[in-house]
């Protein structure tokens, strides 16, 4: 009884896979093209919709995979438009289908996006606004790089944006001490774009900083004439930093502060403060009152 089942059964899938059918289904498609100048901006398309008409055992062996050449679309140059039409994809299908007769390409429109492929070599640069040191600290001089620059291919819209020279910044940051730091160079699509380094080593020279304060008696300048004035409050304080291996080298009777009345506010009777002249190495300069506060002296 089993025998005669499985010889029925046999029977009827020879018969049923010998006989004709007509239906929709998918088909493999390849784009072709040259991968040193051309780059997809997204995945690219990989079959489309079809109706076919083919003897049973062909559409099995389509649907198992088994021995399917995909349909090869050939892109030579950056495409104009970023889409093929269905219609325009019978000849590539015709070609490539051993056994199933193409009756209708079913996809509408085949979609993808190509740019071209570039290099692009960049200086490296610490990005100026990441901090470094730690408070009462400074980095003295430039960070240096090595390697001092990283190429990156990919499309040229990606690659273009960069920034030049290429800002990186620190793993680690509030250095209180000079230091050599391994960096990594991130980068905006490493789907897309490929860079010839995945970090560099960065030279950072730290050295502490000293605040101080001095007092300056402003001198007034462009006062008006046959007139006499004090200001207060008098004396100003400038408040300053410089590095610690400056402090006994530092001549502070450099600081020169001034009352300029040509700034006079008569809202107010106010006039700014105004730094003119300084030694130099001191840096993170301040001066209080930002706005002294001008009385007439009464002969």
């Amino acid at each position: 009884m089993l025998l005669c089942f499985v010889a029925a059964s046999t029977f009827w899938l020879l018969n049923a896979l010998n006989k004709s059918y007509s239906t929709q289904t998918t088909y493999p498609v390849k784009f072709i093209y040259n991968q040193q100048q051309l780059v997809p901006l997204k995945p690219l398309p990989e079959e489309v919709l079809v109706n076919v008409t083919a003897k049973g055992w062909k559409l099995l062996r389509k649907a198992l995979r088994l021995e399917v050449q995909p349909a090869e679309i050939h892109i030579r140059n950056l495409p104009r438009n970023n889409y093929l039409l269905g219609s325009a994809l019978r000849p590539a299908l015709v070609n490539a289908m051993d056994g199933l007769q193409l009756n209708f390409v079913v996809t509408d429109t085949l979609h993808f996006n190509f740019d071209r492929k570039i290099s692009r070599t960049l200086a490296l640069q610490h990005d100026p606004k990441q901090a470094v040191a730690a408070e009462n600290y400074e980095v003295v001089g430039p960070i240096k790089f090595e390697p001092d620059s990283v190429t990156f291919v990919g499309p040229s819209s990606i690659i273009r944006s960069f920034p030049s020279p290429y800002p990186v910044r620190l793993p680690n940051v509030g250095l209180t001490a000079s230091a050599k730091l391994e960096v990594p160079i991130t980068h905006a699509s490493p789907e897309l774009v490929a860079a010839s380094l995945e970090e560099t080593t960065a030279t950072i020279t730290v050295k502490a900083l000293v605040s101080e304060e001095r007092q300056l008696v402003p001198e007034l300048v462009n006062v008006p004439k046959g007139k006499t004035y004090s200001i207060q409050p008098q004396p100003v304080v400038v408040r300053y930093q410089l590095f610690d291996d400056s402090v006994a080298l530092l001549n502070r009777e450099l600081f020169k502060a001034v009352i300029n009345f040509a700034n006079y506010n008569p809202q107010d009777s106010t006039i700014a403060t105004e730094l003119v002249q300084k030694p130099v190495g001191v840096r993170k300069i301040t001066l209080q009152p930002q706005r002294v506060k001008v009385i007439p002296v009464q002969d």
